[in-house]
């Protein structure tokens, strides 16, 4: 009966290949912190527990404790579960779909499935030096971390937080390890190799070891934005942009269900607009449902004003107001 396998480095996972021959291996990039992670384990565990998956070799990684194979893989959240065969990339998914797996494990496990060699393009995205830039001014202090303040993932990222915390700094995070192309690109973008980032204005101040000699030097504090009231900020995020929408994620990345369909109805309409995640910042968050009197998110703004949330983007469209609403007309 197959198990699942838990390998701890790089080299454990690269012998587990080298004699795996041409069986299935399915990889689970996972993390603790995850419940959807648990409960895709538990998945696991039935499979292997089926006499029809003797021969499929099941492996769990934790996805922050190797890095290298993260990156390896375009690990950009967890769950993920990538299958190989002869060391190739099959198949892959993203997310917690348990039918969608056992359906590839079957499908995968039989001995004419073959190595996939050529994929369907995925559609254009958004230019990754304009995602870039828009993250960048997003808020006057912004720091690239693995994790959370509340969660961070890795030390020099709760190293960081705890100084800007100590110190009463108020900043926005983005946590790299959601978006893998935000994580490589930005490496490229800013010329500087490692995480933690720390930009101030859009610029970049460095990593940690930059963070601790300001704070040695005692110049940290002038080489940030003075701190702006907050309802002063929110005017120029809402104003931001002719069409401006505060959502949970990015347009690339939705983090729920209302601003994945919200951004849907967007595209299909097709006028430009840019977005705010209030996930990075608990301050725009919490303050703009008390600044615009409207408690849920997402939120859009057509020329500074309020329109509403996801019920009201869907009643203009079914009435046919919606491109007109957002053109300002």
């Amino acid at each position: 009966m197959a198990k699942v396998r838990e390998t701890s480095s790089v080299k454990e996972f690269n012998d587990i290949l080298d004699n795996s021959d041409s069986q299935l291996v399915v990889v689970h990039f996972s993390a603790l912190w995850a419940p959807q992670c648990k409960q895709m384990n538990e998945v696991l565990e039935e499979l292997c527990k089926e006499t029809e998956f003797v021969n499929v070799v099941f492996l769990k990684v934790e996805a922050e404790d190797i890095p290298e194979l993260s990156e390896k893989y375009q690990i950009a959240a967890v769950p993920t579960f990538i299958f190989l065969k002869k060391k190739q990339v099959v198949d892959r998914i993203d997310g917690a779909n348990a039918a969608e797996l056992t359906k590839k494990v079957k499908l995968l496990s039989s001995p004419t499935a073959g190595v996939i060699t050529q994929q369907t393009a995925a559609p254009p995205k958004q230019d990754l030096d304009t995602r870039l830039k828009n993250l960048l001014n997003s808020a006057p202090v912004l720091l690239f971390m693995k994790g959370s303040p509340d969660e961070p993932k890795c030390g020099f990222s709760r190293t960081i937080t705890q100084i800007l915390n100590d110190r009463g700094i108020k900043y926005s995070t983005f946590d790299i390890l959601q978006d893998e192309e935000v994580r490589q690109g930005l490496k490229k973008f800013s010329n500087w190799p490692t995480y933690p980032q720390l930009y101030a204005n859009g610029e970049l101040l460095g990593g940690l070891d930059i963070v601790k000699e300001l704070v040695e030097t005692g110049e940290l504090e002038s080489q940030l934005p003075q701190q702006e009231k907050l309802e002063d900020r929110l005017k120029k995020l809402i104003k931001r942009s002719n069409v401006m929408l505060f959502m949970k994620g990015d347009p690339e990345t939705p983090r729920c269900g209302f601003s994945k369909q919200t951004i849907g109805i967007l595209s299909e309409i097709g006028v430009p607009y840019d977005t705010f995640d209030i996930l990075s910042d608990e301050d725009v968050r919490q303050g703009l449902k008390k600044f615009s009197n409207w408690p849920t998110y997402p939120q859009i703004y057509v020329k500074g004003e309020l329109i509403g949330g996801l019920d009201i983007i869907k009643e203009l469209k079914e009435s046919g107001d919606l491109e007109t609403t957002l053109k300002g007309e």
